[in-house]
């Protein structure tokens, strides 16, 4: 083990940090006890990308680049609250002792927005032919379910081939169910059609909200749906997503009163404090909870140099992640990250692992003893680094890392991509990368998204996903325990070996953690209302007079 490599025993666990966060602060959006309510009104959302994705079907594609849209259109059955999970097209669930089944209730009177009852045969064909075959989060989570029983049309029963912790599927509830019409959907070619597919990129669903106009690279136009289930719900007559070319755009905007919200990295982090002083403007962290993101550098482990973890490791000792946090993050909502699962996740994080330090002269010598000294020129060998263009944050990193690794003799390219269709396609279809900077979030359970990010054998072409030609047979094992495993106690042992795992072998490189910190007009009424307010249905927002 080198001198730079530690292993600690883990701290006693505090409150979690959604208990912390639902404590220490209340968004200024969130509405004072007899504030009346004013309905009517457009909200306008400054979009933080020049496009939108081609496909808007959360069922499917439950990237929060495309969730944070869709989810006031088709809901899922609960979404999460400061104080557990919050019933939506589902009243009440239970699992099964055996973990075979997952039993479903769910709400009466709901109708899609062509008017048709929703009920369970919905749910039925969302999970069977939607969740399970087309998600790459529901394939992994549901990768057990046998069938979706009804015994009548407000209840639907999960059957699953082997038992699954009824805890997984609860923490799943707000990712992965998002709930089609079969009446609208089955017997289409909707799902070989994807992007194409006029139902995709205009869903049908329960939401507060319907699409009512599509612009790429322009706006999205949605208005409410006036047969919505929730009671006087919802208080807007639109929610506009306006597409506004850099973030310096934003800031403005949101400044002049164009637009009155921005989500996630949506301004500047240079401009938050700036705008956080401005009369009827604020910044807060507050509904991004249930949203934790990290910073990575991914390995093709198909180049043979990238295979070696020696390599990996020295890689590692390369980088000083606290260098991100404080010149491209300033500090602000981020912390160094240890491992694919954050020190939020209290429930599954441990700090018993291998831990590594910032350390140029130790990297340089491990390069050196995997046979790979520099040559005349001062390089070793040379990469291939594409930059995940979501966020300002992945590109910063991405020049960062660039200057790290060549301080240590490794040439590094960068390979910039014009969309984040053209990154997803070069890293997780053509595998066409040496190094790559991604951005996965962390959803309630490692099963949900993290997983996948490690599990060998996965077809090529799918987001988010081990895509690196990374195989390690003993992760798969535990991978695959965690999805069976009942015991609570046991299940979270099976995720704390997961993170001992990959921090020996380093399939890739966790950097940093981080929370987005948006900000809005005051005006904006139960903003932050939920840990993951930016993906959720607004259907409770209105607009107070300025």
């Amino acid at each position: 083990m080198r001198h730079s490599m530690s292993r600690r025993r883990p701290a006693l666990a505090g409150l979690t940090a959604l208990t912390l966060a639902a404590a220490m602060c209340v968004p200024a959006g969130v509405m004072a006890q007899d504030e009346p309510i004013q309905s009517g009104g457009t909200l306008v959302v400054a979009a933080d990308g020049t496009s939108f994705p081609a496909n808007l079907n959360p069922a499917i594609a439950t990237s929060n680049g495309v969730v944070y849209i869709s989810s006031k259109v088709v809901e899922p059955l609960a979404e999460a609250g400061f104080d557990g999970l919050q019933p939506r097209l589902a009243t009440s669930w239970e699992g099964s002792d055996d973990g075979l089944t997952f039993t479903i209730h769910l709400r009466e009177g709901v109708t899609f927005s062509d008017g048709q009852p929703f009920t369970s045969a919905d749910v039925k064909f969302s999970a069977e032919e939607v969740w399970s075959k087309l998600q790459s989060f529901g394939r992994i989570v549901l990768a057990n379910l046998d069938r979706v029983d009804t015994p009548d049309p407000l209840t639907a029963v999960l059957v699953f081939s082997k038992p699954t912790p009824a805890s997984l599927i609860e923490n799943a509830l707000p990712v992965v169910t998002a709930v089609l019409p079969a009446h609208v959907y089955q017997g289409t070619d909707f799902a070989e059609a994807g992007g194409d597919s006029p139902l995709n990129q205009q869903p049908v669903g329960t939401g507060p909200f319907v699409f009512s106009e599509v612009r790429p690279g322009e706006l999205i136009r949605l208005t409410k749906n006036p047969t919505y289930w929730g009671e006087g719900e919802p208080y807007l007559d639109e929610v506009v997503f306006q597409v506004l070319p850099d973030a310096a755009s934003r800031a403005a905007a949101l400044e002049t009163g164009a637009v009155q919200a921005t989500v996630f990295s949506g301004v500047p982090r240079l401009d938050l404090q700036r705008l956080d002083a401005l009369d009827g403007v604020s910044i807060t962290s507050t509904g991004y909870e249930g949203l934790p993101y990290q910073i990575t550098l991914d390995f093709n482990h198909r180049n043979p140099i990238l295979g070696d973890v020696d390599v990996r490791r020295a890689i590692r000792q390369a980088l000083d992640p606290q260098l991100v946090v404080d010149t491209i993050f300033l500090g602000q909502g981020a912390s160094v990250a240890t491992g694919p699962i954050p020190s939020t996740a209290t429930d599954f994080y441990t700090e018993d692992k291998t831990l590594y330090t910032f350390d140029t002269a130790a990297a340089e010598a491990a390069l050196d003893a995997a046979g790979f000294p520099r040559g005349e020129d001062g390089t070793r060998f040379a990469l291939r680094l594409r930059v995940a263009p979501f966020f300002p944050e992945t590109v910063g990193t991405g020049e960062y890392v660039k200057q790290a690794l060549e301080d240590v003799g490794i040439a590094v390219e960068i390979v910039a991509a014009d969309s984040s269709a053209a990154y997803q396609t070069a890293v997780y279809t053509d595998h066409d990368f040496d190094l790559s900077i991604n951005s996965p979030a962390y959803r309630p359970d490692p099963a949900i998204s993290t997983t996948i990010l490690f599990q060998g054998g996965l077809d090529a072409g799918i987001p988010f996903s081990n895509q690196w030609g990374y195989a390690n047979p003993a992760l798969d094992q535990v991978i695959a325990d965690g999805l069976t495993t009942l015991d609570t106690e046991a299940r979270v042992e099976l995720y704390r070996e997961f993170q001992r795992i990959i921090a020996d072998d380093l399939p890739n490189i966790s950097l940093v953690d981080f929370r987005f910190t948006p900000a809005h007009r005051d005006q904006v009424r139960n903003l932050g209302d939920n840990p993951r307010w930016a993906v959720s249905n607004w259907s409770n927002v209105w607009l107070a007079a300025e």
